[in-house]
């Protein structure tokens, strides 16, 4: 690649430039093993209820789609005192229980993790983890020009977090700007359209990367260059010959 093929770096977080197992045995666990304190310490606070809202509209919206792991809540009988806050609390736990073990991608899960992570990052118990070289290309990108964005199915709140209290320091700086699953799925080739036009650059200006085979198809199709992400602990990938792919980011050209 040379210098004129792109101005703009989009990076996947999960397996590429943080490790997997940071998120399945760090963040996933934080949040599993102290979600039931949290909503009782915190039930009253206006952002905690935000969120028990959103995780209730989704709830119902699964109930009626016929899915077997979704508990109904219903907010309307807890406000006319026809069911406890207990129970009520006890629904969006077991809610949040089935997503996480399914390891669902739903906004109003993410939102109350990234709610929960900021509470761990300031106090100390939770800590980035950013690969060496992700950061190093990462400053030798913002170095040279270019600008680098951050497309993850994780809340941008999340996304923030992570790059904000990492084990290289406050990172943000070097990030021009954030994307999760609102401006659309990661594997449909639509979203990756409409971060090119929120940005401002044409696809073919845009360097995708990214451990997930799918998400680089789609990449690909709305017109990015791509390339794989191969981390250690990382899913194999059969169908990638088509694409370049790199087991560190600092052999990705300028």
């Amino acid at each position: 690649m040379s210098s004129a093929l792109y101005d703009v770096v989009l990076l996947d977080i999960e397996g590429t430039t943080t490790p997997i197992s940071f998120v399945h045995d760090v963040l996933f666990p934080y949040v599993t093993n102290n979600v039931k304190e949290f909503l009782e310490q915190r039930w009253g606070d206006p952002e905690v209820q935000t969120h028990v809202r959103a995780i209730a509209e989704q709830a119902n919206k699964d109930v009626d789609a016929g899915i077997a792991s979704a508990v109904p809540i219903d907010l309307g009988a807890l406000e006319a005192g026809q069911q406890s806050v207990a129970d009520v609390r006890q629904g969006v736990l077991a809610n949040i229980e089935w997503q996480m073990k399914a390891d669902r991608k739903i906004g109003a899960l993410k939102g109350l993790q990234g709610y929960m992570w900021r509470f761990g990052y300031e106090d100390g118990e939770l800590k980035g983890v950013i690969y060496d070289d992700a950061v190093e290309a990462i400053q030798r990108w913002t170095k040279n020009g270019r600008k680098v964005y951050i497309y993850s199915s994780g809340s941008v709140e999340a996304q923030k977090l992570i790059f904000g209290y990492t084990n290289h320091g406050d990172l943000l700086p070097y990030i021009s700007g954030h994307y999760d699953t609102k401006v659309g799925s990661k594997v449909m080739a639509s979203s990756y359209s409409a971060i090119a036009k929120d940005i401002g650059q044409a696809p073919e200006r845009i360097l995708f990367v990214s451990d997930n085979i799918n998400e680089i198809h789609a990449a690909s199709s709305a017109g990015m260059q791509t390339v794989v992400s191969i981390r250690p602990g990382n899913a194999p990938i059969d169908d990638m010959a088509q694409f370049k792919s790199t087991e560190s980011f600092m052999n990705i050209s300028l």
